[in-house]
This record gives structure tokens, sequence and C-alpha cells, in this order.
């Protein structure tokens, strides 16, 4: 790669700055990477039953562990327990998803303008 500025690219009347979107792009990036390594350290916590069951899972879904509380154990209702573990894998989903979600929100998308592309169904049409 060439460590060379990049020559500002031409501006037609009507058109987005290229450059300036270029530039945007990279420091969203940036802060993509920072949001998903942040998201990646922090560790999440799913529960069921009162905490009978608890999963624990980093933000990069690395299962880190599952402890069952021996009380919640019958062997005459092992339905009950694979129902508990179900119900804290869904907590803990849940929670990544909003952990997840909450990190995308926070990237700062400046001052881009579109101009005239009004593709994708009208979403990116200036309002």
């Amino acid at each position: 790669m060439i460590d060379e500025p990049t020559p500002d690219l031409p501006q037609m009347p009507g058109m987005p700055d290229l450059g300036g979107l270029f530039e945007q792009a990279a420091r969203m990036q940036e802060q993509l990477m920072a949001a998903q390594e942040q998201a990646a350290a922090t560790v999440v916590e799913g529960h069921a039953g009162g905490g009978a069951v608890r999963i624990s899972v980093t933000g990069s879904w690395e299962f880190d562990e599952v402890a069952i509380d021996p009380a919640v154990v019958d062997p005459d209702d092992v339905e009950l327990l694979a129902d508990l573990v179900l119900a804290a894998l869904r907590d803990v989903s849940a929670q990544i998803a909003d952990l997840q979600r909450g990190s995308i929100g926070g990237l700062d998308l400046g001052d881009v303008h579109l101009g005239g592309l009004g593709g994708l169904g009208g979403a990116l049409e200036e309002s």
C-alpha cells in the first residue's frame, strides 16, 4: 500500500464529495473495530429459574461458564432442566444482541451528505 495522500477527486454538481465519504468510511471502520473489541471484552450473564441456571458469555460469543444449582437437577424431570438452560441461553443471547446494537449505535456518522443518490428505495435521499 502506498502512503501517499489521496488526490482530490473531482466534484461533480449534485454528487456527493467522494473524498469526504472515503474519509468518513475509514473513521467509521475504526470506530466499529473499537466497538467490537470493547464488546468482545464484555462478559454477559444470562439467568433462568431465578438464577438456578446461569450462563456466562463474552460479547464475541465465547461461552465461559454454565452453572446449574443442584436443587433443579431432578432425574424425573430432565425436561425442566433443559427448559431452564434454554431460557438462560435466550436471555444471554438477547443481552449480547443489545450490547452489539449499542456498540454500533454509538458510531459517529458525522455530516455525510449523499447528494442526489436516492437509490436503495429512497433510503439515501436527502431530507
